[in-house]
């Protein structure tokens, strides 16, 4: 395919509310009740992000000062530890002391109590304040603050992901030396919650993989499919082992993702050229996998996309299976699939079912490919889709239902947003909400994963809707994730580079300007499944009306108001946002910065044409077209993607307005 990109969403038992703007329909099916949670007194609360399945005030703030004790059991991992000190540490405690369930640290302002939900650090303080007892799903956590006399904050969970995400939860919950007294009873509606880094063109550096393995821990995404199609020990050259420097790096990465509790999972591509009846290509197969379980990995994917079934490779494979055919490739693969799902996931122990990307991975028609892989694939097969296209322009209940259907099992979905490699997108940087997908889906798929842009640190605005989506798709709001997205990106961050809790207002709010720039979102052909910059066409519709109706003064002056914060967001950009995003998106932050000097211009010019100085607004229509002409010289970094040409933005918004200006 052009790109793949996949999202999974799986079933955990959420309630959900009405459609939010740009989502999808509410839900048909019946999802489990939302747990109950005792109540104090009422407050905001922060917003969290992912969405925690039930989340409430419980009562006071617990202000964090002097010495805080933190009491951990052995269920805590040490990236854990590191990760609640650091956190108390910034948040005001002058010193931190670790120690294990026993006697107290007696002059203590604050205890921090993190492990077990079970055990005997957390069990009787959820207990004793009437919370559900917390669940025994994998990442499931109970969260509560107690302010007031004695201070304590608890955290119980199912496993040592919970307890991490119970942390993260902890983080955003925290702002000026005060934690919200909150409670919150939590886990993913999907099991696989994800990247795939599975796009065409420069694949992405050591350094971005390893920003965004720390980027998935603090968003709750626990999936990371490496599957870079410019990768050639992946495609090309997948019998030959990786080069020891390479391999090197594939360590690497594979210790970073455990440690932010990350499924590092391992994809071959071997269709361009494998002879699925030659015990030799097996063999190279499973011992190309063989290397990476012994460096550690445990979830393993098989990419037959983007091949032709009009030939085979090898001339067994005619003897074998007959003439090339959809129904005699999906044999050849069925029996290669079976086989390594038998012989080497099944006789190698905490190793994931193994995942598979078909040649026929879009739509919901049936086919004889299809036919021959739902009546003998092997059931614990996970079978990946990308919806009712290549880039869908949407992803409802009943696409993945009727899906699910001709596949004879629930479908991982591989979701082609935000990535930018096919010719629709030249030019475009993908920073659109993540929406259009329905609320409830996680009762129908068993996973989902984005497949990013060439640009990584740009993707995490697109990421973190999937990262809302997919932890909890019922109560999903579009709008809510791309402003958090914002924040992230605006200084709403811990970690060892940038330490702190608050996000910059003005930094986010020249992010969302810049975001609405880069709205549009186009399927294979070209059309938009998101159109382009909404807020901007609302602010010209509006000044339209004003300026008709003979209000000239007040339509200039809210024109003028969103011209300059265009005209200023590059400015701010560059100096408030994560430094990785601002060199992604140069390129289109430098025509930004012509953009909005040729709005502006035009704003002068109607001015002008207002006071009856027409020479005066002929000079500055002039102007804003020298602009514009130069926003559209500009071009995309040679070699980042796959299709390279002139940055393009709002076009069909601000260059139509731009053109017609001068007429009104």
């Amino acid at each position: 395919m052009a790109a793949l990109v996949g999202v999974a969403l799986v079933a955990a038992g959420c309630t959900g509310g009405g459609e939010p703007e740009g989502g999808g329909a509410s839900p048909t099916t019946t999802t489990s009740p939302r747990p109950q949670l005792p109540e104090g007194e009422q407050g905001p609360l922060p917003q969290v992000t992912p969405q925690p399945l039930a989340m409430n005030r419980i009562g006071d703030d617990v202000a964090v000062r002097d010495k805080v004790e933190l009491v951990i059991d052995p269920m805590v991992a040490p990236q854990t530890v590191d990760l609640a000190s650091r956190l108390l540490e910034e948040a005001g405690a002058a010193e931190v002391i670790v120690r294990a369930p026993g006697a107290r640290v007696e002059d203590a302002t604050l205890s921090v109590r993190i492990g077990d939900r079970a055990g005997a650090t957390s069990a009787k303080e959820l207990q004793d304040l009437g919370f559900p007892l917390a669940s025994t799903e994998p990442e499931s956590y109970t969260l509560a603050v107690q302010g007031g006399e004695q201070q304590l904050i608890t955290i119980g969970a199912a496993d040592p992901a919970g307890v991490h995400y119970g942390v993260q939860t902890l983080r955003q919950l925290t702002s000026e030396g005060r934690i919200a007294g909150a409670g919150v009873v939590d886990r993913p509606s999907m099991p696989l919650r994800g990247t795939v880094e599975g796009f065409y063109g420069s694949p992405w550096t050591q350094q971005e993989r390893l920003d965004q393995l720390a980027f998935y821990g603090d968003m709750k995404l626990n999936t990371y499919i490496y599957a870079p199609k410019d990768d050639p020990y992946h495609r090309e050259l997948w019998r030959e082992p990786y080069p020891p420097a390479e391999f090197g790096e594939l360590q690497e990465l594979i210790g970073a993702a455990a440690a932010n509790f990350v499924k590092f999972t391992f994809a071959i591509s071997p269709g361009t050229s494998i002879c699925y009846s030659d015990p030799a290509d097996v063999a190279a197969l499973q011992g190309k996998m063989q290397a990476v379980y012994d460096a550690g990995v445990r979830d393993f994917s098989i990419a037959l996309d983007d091949i032709t079934y009009t030939q085979w490779n090898c001339a067994q494979d005619a003897q074998r299976y007959g003439e090339p055919s959809q129904a005699s490739a999906g044999q050849a693969q069925v029996d290669l699939l079976n086989t390594v799902q038998t012989e080497f996931v099944e006789t190698h122990p905490d190793t994931a079912p193994l995942q598979f990307v078909p040649t026929e991975y879009s739509d919901m028609e049936d086919s004889p490919y299809k036919s021959a892989l739902r009546e003998q694939l092997h059931p614990d097969v996970v079978t990946m889709w990308t919806g009712d296209g290549v880039i869908p322009e949407s992803v409802t209940i009943e696409d993945a239902q009727q899906a699910g259907q001709v596949w004879g099992r629930e479908l991982f979905l591989w979701d082609n947003y935000p990535v930018n490699d096919f010719p629709a997108s030249e030019g475009r940087l993908l920073v659109g909400p993540y929406a259009k997908r329905e609320q409830g889906l996680h009762e129908h798929l068993s996973g989902a994963v984005s497949n990013p842009m060439n640009q990584a640190a740009a993707s995490k605005v697109a990421e973190t809707g999937l990262a809302d989506f997919s932890w909890n798709s019922a109560d999903y709001d579009p709008q809510r994730a791309w402003r958090a997205a914002a924040e992230y990106l605006a200084g709403d961050r811990f970690s060892a580079e940038r330490a702190g809790f608050e996000a910059d207002p003005a930094t986010v709010d020249a992010l969302l300007v810049f975001f609405d720039l880069n709205y549009f979102s186009p399927v294979a052909n070209g059309s938009p499944w998101q159109g382009p910059a909404p807020e901007l066409q609302r602010r010209i519709d509006e000044f339209r009306a004003q300026w008709s109706g003979g209000d000239r003064a007040a339509a200039l002056e809210g024109l003028r108001g969103y011209a300059r914060a265009i005209a200023d967001a590059p400015e701010a950009i560059r100096a408030g946002a994560d430094r990785d995003f601002t060199a992604d998106s140069e390129p289109w932050l430098q025509a930004t910065d012509l953009w909005g000097a040729a709005l502006l211009a035009t704003v002068d010019g109607l001015q002008a044409r207002a006071e009856g100085n027409e020479p005066g607004a002929q000079a500055k229509f002039a102007e804003s077209a020298e602009f514009a002409q130069r926003a559209g010289q500009i071009e995309t970094v040679p070699g980042e993607n796959e299709q390279q040409g002139p940055v393009r933005l709002a076009d069909g918004v601000l260059d139509v307005f731009l053109r017609e200006a001068p007429g009104l």
